[in-house]
């Protein structure tokens, strides 16, 4: 592919879809200037265009309120930065594509299969980049697993085990009370947007061998009407009676914990600066989503899903997802012909064990610390240390340099996707399901 960029200086990107992702993408900007320059913004919401024009000095001229618009005028910059919502970003992708744009691109890439390979075939016809943002490529714990199996420190992969507990209150905020609680709504399965990152780790480190076949079950087992406590009411705040003690009551999780999820739970009141305590639970009262009762909501994803998945070589991998935990965790066991490798993200820990047949022994063990703290699960907007190194590989990869071995190109992410979409018509038609 022929580098279309200049020799030196930043590469120049636009922001569409100014959501806290984008945002977190494009800090990188303001961190590395001679790297990375932000010259556009395209969102529908004037309040958060504003808001973008001004922390990067953007003049009237290069704010736009959407995709559609922004492709329609001359190219202005190298590459776009893509955080709209799953259900937008192969329908806001494609005009950009066609407009000469290359595209850093939030994850799930694609709803669907159809607009998947739609997607995919349309960055090779007009030759663009397209990189995924599956951020925990890029975290420290995943980085170092990557690299003790590519050299071969366990041998050929018989199994892997994963395993994401989501927590309550994530469960809550995002699959419950909030935007990817109905399907219908959002065209988005909880398989895909909370485990795609678990299904692209899983390929990544299988290292292109092909699955061959998935089994899943799963369904929305808690957080329905029948199993509401006796008493709850629609909002927590205003008619129920049980709300002070209530596991998922509204001011325990949102007032109580103002900072968890603000930028999900506070982006009614976006056009307050500082809102107070007051405004807050007056939202929460009136027209905010996050204040409904977890148990009468029109949620339809599920609250726990499990898969099989088999692969050509005949190694297999299973994978649980369930959500409601009372701790946040992401848990690996990988088992190899010489060996294996356990620990668990959150911790930033793992243990590589070894077979050791001799006298007295029965296998060797090397604990790995790479002492990473912080926010691991997003609810304050980081991912155990992966976002800003995603978007430094993203500039190499406009440039023509070399790339990390998390680096995901939209071809990479291919068999990621596919997992979660044969997953669901698993579960769903209750049927093995092939990769052909």
């Amino acid at each position: 592919m022929t580098n279309l960029y200049k020799e030196s200086g930043p590469v120049t990107a636009i922001i569409v879809g100014a959501g806290h992702r984008a945002l977190a993408y494009a800090n990188y900007a303001l961190l590395h200037p001679d790297r990375l320059k932000i010259v556009g913004v395209a969102d529908p919401n004037e309040l958060r265009r504003k808001m973008v024009a001004e922390k990067f000095n953007l003049s009237e001229e290069f704010c736009f309120t959407s995709a559609e618009e922004l492709a329609t005028r001359p190219k202005f910059a190298d590459a776009v930065i893509n955080g709209t919502m799953d259900q937008d970003h192969v329908p806001t992708s494609i005009p950009l594509l066609k407009a000469g744009y290359h595209i850093l691109l939030e994850k799930p890439f694609a709803t669907n299969e159809e607009e998947m390979w739609e997607l995919v075939k349309t960055a090779e016809k007009y030759e663009r980049k397209v990189m995924i943002c599956h951020v925990l490529r890029y975290a420290p714990f995943y980085v170092e697993i990557k690299k003790r199996l590519l050299s071969g420190e366990i041998g050929d992969i018989i199994n892997i085990q994963t395993v994401e507990h989501v927590s309550y209150h994530h469960m809550a905020v995002g699959y419950v009370r909030g935007k990817w609680r109905n399907k219908d709504i959002c065209k988005t399965s909880m398989l895909l947007a909370k485990c795609c990152h678990d299904l692209d780790l899983i390929m990544w480190f299988k290292s292109g061998i092909k699955p061959v076949a998935i089994s899943s079950m799963g369904g929305l087992f808690q957080f329905i009407k029948e199993k509401a406590p006796k008493g709850a009411d629609t909002r927590c705040l205003v008619d129920c009676p049980i709300e002070e003690n209530c596991l998922y009551s509204a001011k325990k999780h949102y007032i109580d914990h103002p900072e968890r999820w603000s930028f999900y739970v506070w982006d009614s009141l976006e056009h307050i600066k500082n809102p107070t305590i007051e405004q807050k639970i007056e939202s929460l009262k009136t027209n905010n989503i996050y204040g409904r009762c977890v148990w009468k909501c029109d949620n339809n994803v599920v609250d726990h899903q499990s898969l099989v998945i088999r692969f050509e070589d005949g190694s297999t991998v299973t994978h649980n997802m369930i959500g409601g935990a009372a701790k946040p965790q992401r848990s690996i066991h990988i088992v190899g012909t010489i060996g294996e490798i356990q620990g668990v993200f959150d911790e930033s820990k793992f243990v590589i064990r070894k077979i050791d047949p001799r006298p007295g022994r029965e296998y060797s063990e090397e604990v790995v610390d790479l002492n990473i703290t912080g926010d691991m699960t997003g609810a304050f907007g980081g991912h155990g240390g992966g976002d800003l190194r995603l978007v430094s590989d993203f500039v190499d990869y406009i440039l023509d340099k070399p790339r990390s071995i998390s680096c995901t190109s939209i071809h990479d992410s291919i068999y990621g996707h596919l997992a979660v979409f044969r997953a669901d018509k698993s579960m769903e038609e209750n049927r093995v399901v092939g990769f052909d």
